[in-house]
This record gives C-alpha cells, sequence and structure tokens, in this order.
C-alpha cells in the first residue's frame, strides 16, 4: 500500500512535551491537503463498516470464539437495517460526535466540563464506565473526579476505547498532541487501563496517517502507555504471540483467554462471569484482528469479530485505524458502497452525518497541524511528526479483589431477567451481612412509578451513614448498580438499606452482592 506521504525535512527541534514535561524530536512531513481529507474520511468510514459488520454478533459470544459456521454478513440491507431499526448500535460513533460537537462549537481548548456535561445531559443511553461518570456528573461529582476509579466502578471498562478515535483523527503524526485530547475528555468516563485503552486506540490513529505498516502503528503507539500497566503488558503479550504463532490467530486467541487478561476483577457484570467489558481484554482482541488481518480488510473484520465479546467494537476500531492508514479512496467498492447509501443521513441523537463529520474533523485536524507547529497552504500540509512519549502510570483498584459473589439464581442468557434476592416495598430497612473491604449491591428500582421519580436509597455502614444513592425511574440517570465502595476498612460489616421515600406500588429489587478483600483469593461464588 503505497503512501501519499513525502517526507521533505529532517528537523531537530525542541518541541514542548504535553505528556512529561520532557523535549523531544520531530520530522516535518509534507501531506496533500485531499490526502489528509482522504484519510479523516477512511476512519470514520470504517467504524462504520466495522459496528455493523459485528453488530449481529455484540456479546453474544462471551469467552468463547464465534465458530466459521456463523456466518458474518456485510451488505446494503444490513446497514439500513440497523440505521432504521437499531440505531444505537452506532453508539460508537455518537458518543464521539458528542466530542467532536464541542470541539466544533468552541474551538480546540474547550474545557472539560464542556465535553462531560455533553454527554452527561445528551439524551442517549449510556452502560458501564459512562452510565456511571453520567450519574456522578449529574450528582456533583464533576470530571476527571467522575472516571476514578474511587467513584466508578468500571474505570477499566472499555467506554473510552470506543470514543477515541476522534482524539486521533484529529491529530495526524502528532501523537502526543492525541494524548492531550485523550486525557481531557477520557478520564470524564475512565482511568487507569480503561482510559489507556482510548489512549492507545487514539495513538494508532494518529500513526495510520504517516505509516503504511499495521505492525509499526501497533508497536510504535504503544510507547505512550507505560510498561508497568496491565495494559501495557496484555498488548505486549498479544504481540508475542502473534510473533509465536504467526499463522494462526486462535491460538494467539486461546493464549488470551488463558491468560490473566481474561479474567475481569471489578466490573459488576464480569465478576466470575464469562462476559467481559474490561478495555484490557477488548483491546487484545482489536490487536488480533490488525496483526493477523496483515492489511487485509476482510481478514482483519473477521478476526476482530471472531474473537468474541464487544464484537461490534472491536472491528469498528480496528477498520477505522485501517482504513485510516489507506484512505477512503483505497477502500473497495464492495465495502464502502452500503455505507455511502447511508453518508448523509444523521446518525441517532445527532444532526451529524458521516458526511459532515467528515468535513468537520478534516478541519479540526487543520487546526491541531497549525496548533502544534505545522504549516498549511492551498494544497498540501507540513505537519511536525513528534515522537511518542509515555502517559503517567495509573492504576485503579489497587489491592481491591472480588472475594465472594451472593446473587439470585443468573437467567440463562445475557439478556434475561434475573430474580431477585429481596425486594424493598417500603420504608423497613434491609441489611446485608458481608466481611472484607468493599462491597458493591446489584439490583435495581422499578414498579408502577412515575416516569420523572427519582427514588432515595439510604445506605448505612455499620450503621453510619455512607451515602444516599439517587434512583431514578429514567434509566438513563441512574447507575447500573444500587450501591458500590471498595474502601471499607477490613473486617465484619453490615450494611443498611433504608428506602427514604418510597411509593405505593414501587420496589427496590436487590438481585445480589459482592464482597471484596485487599488480597486476591479464589472467588466464592453462592447462588441462591
Amino acid at each position: 500500500m503505497k503512501q501519499k506521504i513525502v517526507i521533505v525535512l529532517i528537523l531537530m527541534i525542541s518541541l514542548s512535551s504535553c505528556g512529561t514535561g520532557e523535549k523531544n524530536k520531530a520530522s516535518m512531513v509534507e501531506i496533500t491537503r485531499a490526502e489528509l481529507l482522504n484519510k479523516v474520511k477512511g476512519g470514520w468510514a470504517g467504524q462504520a463498516i466495522g459496528v455493523t459488520y459485528g453488530g449481529p454478533t455484540e456479546f453474544r459470544y462471551l469467552s468463547r470464539m464465534i465458530p466459521e459456521s456463523v456466518e458474518l454478513r456485510w451488505d446494503n440491507e444490513l446497514v439500513t437495517f440497523f440505521y432504521d431499526e437499531f440505531p444505537g448500535l452506532y453508539d460508537d460513533i455518537y458518543m464521539d460526535l458528542t466530542f467532536v460537537e464541542v470541539f466544533e462549537k468552541e474551538g480546540l481548548d474547550a474545557p472539560v466540563e464542556s465535553f462531560a456535561n455533553a454527554f452527561a445531559y445528551a439524551d442517549y443511553m449510556l452502560w458501564h464506565a459512562n452510565q456511571a461518570a453520567r450519574y456522578n456528573i449529574l450528582n456533583g461529582i464533576q470530571a476527571p473526579e467522575s472516571g476514578h476509579w474511587k467513584n466508578n466502578m468500571h474505570a477499566d471498562d472499555i467506554d473510552f476505547q470506543i470514543e477515541a478515535d476522534f482524539a486521533g483523527l484529529m491529530a495526524p503524526g502528532m501523537i502526543n498532541s492525541a494524548m492531550v485530547y485523550a486525557d481531557r475528555i477520557g478520564h470524564i468516563m475512565n482511568y487507569g487501563d480503561g482510559f489507556y485503552g482510548g489512549a492507545y486506540v487514539a495513538a494508532m490513529y494518529s500513526l495510520a496517517f504517516i505509516y503504511d505498516d499495521v505492525y509499526k502503528i501497533v508497536n510504535e503507539a504503544l510507547k505512550v502507555i507505560p510498561e508497568e500497566s496491565n495494559y501495557h503488558k496484555c498488548m505486549q503479550d498479544v504481540i508475542s504471540f502473534h510473533k509465536q504463532y504467526p499463522d494462526d490467530w486462535k491460538k494467539a486467541w486461546q493464549a488470551i483467554e488463558e491468560s490473566e487478561w481474561a479474567i475481569d476483577l471489578h466490573c459488576p457484570d464480569g465478576i466470575s462471569s464469562p462476559f467481559n467489558i474490561d478495555a484490557t481484554v477488548n483491546s487484545a482482541y482489536v490487536l488480533l484482528g490488525l496483526l493477523y488481518g496483515e492489511g487485509d480488510i476482510r481478514k482483519t473484520l473477521d478476526i476482530s469479530t471472531r474473537a468474541g465479546q464487544d464484537s461490534d467494537c472491536n472491528p469498528a476500531t480496528a477498520a477505522g485505524i485501517l482504513f485510516t492508514m489507506m484512505g477512503y479512496d483505497n477502500i473497495p467498492d464492495y465495502w464502502l458502497d452500503p455505507i455511502k447509501s447511508v453518508e448523509d443521513r444523521d446518525f441517532a441523537y445527532t444532526t451529524i452525518s458521516l458526511n459532515d463529520v467528515y468535513d468537520m474533523s478534516y478541519r479540526h485536524a487543520l487546526r491541531v497541524i497549525e496548533k502544534y507547529g505545522g504549516k498549511i497552504d492551498d494544497e498540501s500540509v507540513k505537519i511536525e511528526v513528534q515522537e511518542p512519549e509515555t502517559l503517567p502510570l495509573e492504576i485503579a483498584f489497587p489491592d481491591v479483589y472480588p472475594a465472594r459473589v451472593i446473587q439470585a439464581t443468573p437467567p440463562d442468557s445475557l439478556r434475561g431477567r434475573w430474580e431477585m434476592l429481596y425486594t424493598i416495598q417500603s420504608g423497613e430497612p434491609y441489611t446485608i451481612g458481608f466481611s472484607g473491604t468493599g462491597l458493591i449491591i446489584k439490583g435495581g428500582i422499578g414498579g408502577e412509578l412515575e416516569d420523572d421519580y427519582v427514588g432515595e436509597l439510604e445506605v448505612k455502614i455499620d450503621g453510619e451513614l455512607d451515602r444516599v444513592m439517587k434512583l431514578p425511574v429514567d434509566y438513563r440517570k441512574r447507575t447500573a448498580e444500587l450501591y458500590w465502595n471498595v474502601q471499607i476498612p477490613d473486617g465484619d460489616h453490615t450494611a443498611t438499606l433504608k428506602w427514604l421515600n418510597p411509593v405505593e406500588g414501587g420496589r427496590i429489587g436487590v438481585r445480589g452482592y459482592i464482597e471484596f478483600t485487599d488480597e486476591r483469593t479464589e472467588i466464592i461464588v453462592e447462588n441462591k
């Protein structure tokens, strides 16, 4: 794949770092404006193609590969079906667009509060880290604390990984500049490995503008991630598995599955479950697609999808990076034609289409190029390509490990209805005895309640008020869990739950709880 990039000058210049404060070296690279737009369009189109391709399998294959007997479709009807009938599939993209629109309205220096409020007050549904961050922001815990592990049990989840594409697309070849925007927005909803998932994705997008070698992109981008982090260790393992099994991605997948990276220790839905929405293992599946795909579209999409788990988001990320490297005009008609038919259609919850974001993201890239030392003329741009600098080390949930899971018998499928261990239907308190250093209580509010009703659940630990949880009937505004706190002094405890404003016909259901300790042990699971 031949790039239309010409290195015009190698400069030994000092740049102010966006990360560590050290100085770095840069080379000046020239690219035509047409090719810059071509690559930006490729990145956005790739996301749309990838998420649609994997959409029918999303979280239907947990801790198992999608077998070859399962056909993965690609055609016009598939794209229009999701646009018409299930537009929420494109949350990967409309979440990105939320942030792109803030840059469009407020400029490159828009404050973090603008991005946080834009997504917290949006009409769309959120899940996991995003959902917890929205709850935090709506209840007074602002960014970046909204994404910190002390306030967000989903801090290591995949959320920012699937929303970080914009940061790389607006910073072509300027990997450290991409990290500036990733840092500003990624900590709204994630921390630690969850943040690194998005940072790594943004870094790969940035490098896809200047390299035409997937293997180089994967390895160079990893330099922004601290080697001490579990995220870096996992990505390095995937690279090593690729070297060990260069012709068999399934052996590499099995090696990942047998490693510690396949075990989710903190997402409440992933603990002692085949379900895994952790950024680390899902990033591993993105790398499988990129490395074993070897630049081939079908292989890249197929492998990143068949690896399972978040099997729409992972091919979206892999295809976005690959198609940025290739450029829109080099995408074969077979893949592009179904997307062309919807390029003028706004994504759900937005007034922005693919054609709109092609233009917006291109203009943002021009501004970032100029902001960080590049030059722009009528025909071309000169980019100061940055040497990657390592981000600060973040470790979420240090010495926080699940020890015991008490739950109602789980449903037969991921989307099945849970039974409840206990239903609170009045103001009478309900007490849970537990041991260790932390507790998550799972459940929710329901029954005959007005749409604007907000329940208040008082939680006391050992008789002392810990917090009052807000439980809106509107699922968009509540958390996925009734309560969590993983910073409780070690010992035997009681948690007392009291519904402060009960309503006749309403109920608060408790479907289980998880105890935590400060040492990793075998997790005990009790179904009741």
